[in-house]
């Protein structure tokens, strides 16, 4: 019984602790920052919460990393779709529950999540799991419309919410699996152009809320709006310029304490570290950022089959337009959407799902090698 719950020593030599090491530090940090932006109105109580949803990641990723990831992916087409599931069940009234605007969550009790982030894993396990039963063979037409067909399916429930962040986000790892899977460069140039005008239409006829709307318009000129739909970006950008080079310290962020920058903890999250950290800590924590990214490139290239290499470019995806994004809209440099920083952003959804994608990831490059016979 006790094998059925340990892992094995041999891939327990193969497991990437650098990864490990690094997400660890990135999710402290993250939660000191976390208490910094809340301990003027919240006390203890959200350092508490995150603490306890990190500790729940690493259980949730030594599970995984028990199980062979062959296992995972067949049962890849049941967590995709019990995510669409949970998509769907979030556009009924009374279940659904909304939060700035955007009806993505689901409410029990005292518990919320964000269905859409189990439906992101969903799409890059059921992506991988079909690209590997084609042998990679994303080119075929047949096979690149069904692919595709995958991939839109959860989306379209997503954009419907509306969350047009967590459809960015789906979009572009999807997008990343398809580069990588060599797919022709003249398909992928064809959907970003397909994309880009059916937002035009979107913006022309309305489809997007009017707030969505003024987020991007306020982007070009902030000074206009910095009382109303600029006003998250210009205490952000106050708040990252006044940290200068070493930043004001620990808990030391006038802004972050005043209460000056929206959302400081989950969305904003960037800003604080910014203040207290400043220009070197703002890098330090890209630099590690970096060097996950990086190890997760090498899992990718060494494993051995075309799923695990798939499952692994999806996570890099997600993870580095994620950064991108958040770090982007916190300094002005991108419109401000719902995503969060991974391992630094508070929220259960956001930080589990984390942790889910890294532990796939280990688990891939723990069995990296193939046993021969």
């Amino acid at each position: 019984m006790l094998e059925k719950i340990t892992i094995e020593k041999r891939f327990l030599r193969e497991l990437d602790f650098t990864i490990i090491i690094t997400v660890l530090v990135v999710a402290i940090f993250g939660a000191l920052n976390i208490y910094s932006a809340t301990r003027m109105t919240r006390g203890f109580s959200t350092l508490k919460s995150q603490v306890i949803w990190i500790i729940g990641g690493i259980i949730l990723t030594y599970i995984i990393l028990v199980i062979d990831y062959a296992v995972i992916k067949d049962y890849a087409s049941i967590f995709y779709w019990f995510g669409v599931f949970l998509l769907v069940l979030n556009c009924i009234p009374g279940i659904k529950s909304t939060v700035n605007g955007a009806s993505s969550w689901i409410k029990i009790g005292s518990i919320s999540f964000q269905p859409s982030e189990i439906a992101k894993v969903g799409i890059i396990l059921m992506i991988a799991k079909e690209l590997d039963n084609m042998e990679g063979n994303i080119n075929n037409v047949k096979n690149f419309f069904k692919l595709t067909l995958y991939a839109v399916i959860p989306m379209s429930l997503i954009v419907i919410q509306p969350d047009l962040g967590m459809t960015m986000v789906c979009f572009f790892t999807v997008l990343g699996i398809y580069f990588v899977s060599g797919l022709d460069f003249r398909v992928i140039s064809g959907g970003i152009v397909a994309v880009a005008g059916l937002i035009t239409v979107a913006w022309k006829f309305s489809l997007i809320e009017d707030y969505q709307k003024m987020r991007i318009i306020a982007l070009f000129n902030p000074v206009k709006y910095e009382t109303s739909y600029a006003l998250q970006l210009r205490q952000s950008q106050i708040g990252i310029g006044s940290g200068g080079f070493l930043g004001k310290g620990f808990l030391q962020g006038t802004q972050i304490s005043g209460g000056y920058v929206p959302f400081a903890s989950t969305d904003f999250i960037f800003s604080v570290v910014g203040e207290e950290w400043g220009f070197l800590g703002a890098i330090v924590l890209i630099l590690f950022y970096g060097i996950i990214l990086y190890r997760i490139i090498c899992i990718a290239r060494e494993a051995k089959d075309i799923f695990g290499s798939v499952v692994c470019i999806g996570v890099v995806s997600t993870m580095l337009f994620s950064i991108l994004q958040n770090i982007g809209m916190t300094i002005g440099l991108l419109p401000i959407t719902g995503i969060t920083l991974p391992f630094m952003s508070y929220g259960g959804s956001s930080i589990l799902t984390a942790f889910i994608n890294i532990a796939l990831v280990l688990n891939i490059g723990m069995r990296r090698k193939k046993i021969n016979f």
